[in-house]
């Protein structure tokens, strides 16, 4: 289990790979409606990390491209999402 600290290390990393990322930071963009300022604003929030890994998690290939890119275990990043805020897992029983 990962730290909140190692946690938030992880969003920062996904914020800063979405960053440079020129194809998929406008999806994003155009997915949540934040600006670019906004999402500069954003980069340290956890709640934003956050939001971020969430936007990440949705495709395979860009979990696999960011874990690659920063050289983390694949589970790494949904296990950084569940310990920031918002990230508890939903049982649908």
């Amino acid at each position: 289990m990962l730290s909140r600290e190692s946690a938030e290390m992880i969003g920062l990393q996904a914020v800063a790979w979405l960053a440079a990322n020129e194809e998929l930071l406008p999806v994003f963009l155009g997915a949540t409606g934040a600006s670019a300022e906004e999402f500069r604003a954003g980069l340290e929030d956890p709640s934003f990390q956050g939001a971020v890994l969430d936007f990440i998690l949705m495709d395979d290939a860009w979990v696999s491209a960011f874990c690659e890119a920063e050289r983390l275990d694949y589970e790494r990043p949904r296990a950084a999402r569940a310990m920031l805020p918002g990230g508890g897992e939903v049982h649908w029983t």
